[in-house]
């Protein structure tokens, strides 16, 4: 039971050493600080400690933090910081008013430079003596930097910024030996006497003026440009268009028409006096015509040299004397199918007739005849011999057959 106590007053003493230890022996730096070790026997560290848990011993080391984030010098009007706004008196004697903001912050690296020199500590503002010192330091640059411009400088936005750039350059020369930099010098406004800004208000007014009266001679110059193009165009188009109504027009022409002069306007005498051309000027009509048709020679047909109308004439006369010789030969052969006809059906009358007077003829009259008989209901004889003469057929059939 002693061992286990024993045992466990070890296990305590361990635990209470592993959370004491590391308080006793080690040192924070949060993330937005830079850490500097002192020592009470050899003086500052000479390096900077980032963020994380650092040893120390107890007694003999001192850690100091400082900011590793950027601090603001803002001189404006918004009562926001220490600062007041910028007042300079310009190179050509005239007063203006600067909100110019200059972000700056600790060099890296160089934060124990800065504990060495002595600069870390407390003012009586509430800032740390680097800030005092670098506000007075930007203090003095941009009235000695920014004074080099004339009025007319500070509503130039190129020589603003050019001065700013410099004033950016000087102020970090001479916040080197600080060790603290400055990212930028940003003019945000520039305010001049209500006097001045009155005639700096004209000024620029005249400046836009010129501005956009140099706009509205180039807009007229290029408006100038544009109506002759226009003008240009529309002759190009009207003489475009008249060259194809005229090129259409022969076109036209040389479709209805075709290219041979001829005079008699007889269906056929183009095409007669084409055939009695020489090769040599065919050749030369194919070859105009390919000009005025856009086509190969080789392609131009006869039916292009004799144009539509005339082969529209051939082929109506070709039509109407086919139509003509057509008709006739109908009316020659329906005359001798009518007297065939004619001459059939006499010969058939004519046997037909023959064949009737014949006893076999009539004996067929008379049977066709005897199907038409009709006799009454009721027959009364009256004959004298006692027999009716209906009974007797034979006497009875001839004289249906006109033998009696």
């Amino acid at each position: 039971m002693s061992a286990l106590a024993k045992i466990s007053k070890v296990i305590v003493i361990a635990a209470a050493l592993l959370l004491v230890l590391p308080i006793l022996f080690t040192m924070r730096v949060e993330p937005s600080e830079i850490g500097v070790r002192q020592s009470a026997v050899s003086g500052v560290h000479g390096s900077d400690l980032g963020p994380g848990r650092h040893w120390r011993i107890p007694g003999l080391h001192k850690l100091i933090v400082l900011p590793s984030s950027y601090f603001l010098l803002d001189y404006s009007t918004d009562h926001k910081g220490p600062q007041k706004t910028l007042v300079i008196r310009t190179k050509d004697n005239n007063t203006v008013e600067l909100d110019v903001s200059v972000p700056m912050r600790i060099k890296p690296g160089e934060a124990h430079l800065l504990v060495e020199a002595g600069n870390h500590m407390m003012d009586s503002d509430g800032r740390f003596r680097y800030m005092r010192l670098a506000e007075e330091t930007a203090t003095s640059v941009l009235r000695e930097e920014m004074a080099a411009l004339d009025s007319v400088g500070f509503y130039s936005t190129d020589r603003r910024l050019k001065a700013s750039e410099k004033a950016l350059e000087m102020l970090n020369k001479q916040l080197a030996p600080m060790h603290v930099e400055a990212a930028s010098v940003l003019v945000r406004a520039v305010t001049f006497r209500a006097e001045y800004e009155k005639q700096l208000q004209q000024i620029q007014l005249n400046e836009q003026n010129k501005l956009l009266d140099a706009a509205a001679q180039k807009l007229a110059g290029v408006q100038q440009t544009l109506d002759n193009y226009e003008q240009g165009t529309s002759a190009q188009l009207s003489a475009r268009t008249q060259d194809w109504i005229k090129k259409q027009a022969e076109l036209e022409r040389a479709y209805q028409v075709g290219l041979l002069a001829v005079e008699d306007a007889t269906p056929g005498a183009t095409r007669a006096k084409l055939a009695t051309m020489a090769p040599a000027e065919v050749t030369t009509l194919r070859e105009s015509a390919a000009k005025i048709f856009g086509l190969d020679p080789a392609s131009v047909s006869d039916a292009y040299l004799i144009g539509i109308k005339n082969v529209q004439a051939e082929t109506l006369e070709y039509k109407n004397r086919v139509t003509a010789e057509a008709d006739a030969l109908e009316a020659r052969l329906s005359a001798e199918g009518d007297a065939m006809i004619a001459k059939v059906q006499g010969e058939f009358e004519i046997k037909l007739n023959v064949l009737l007077g014949s006893p076999a003829g009539r004996a067929y009259v008379a049977y066709k005849t005897a199907e038409n008989v009709e006799f009454a209901k009721t027959l009364t004889f009256s004959s004298s011999e006692g027999i009716p003469s209906v009974l007797r057929l034979r006497s009875f059939a001839e004289q249906f057959m006109g033998a009696r």
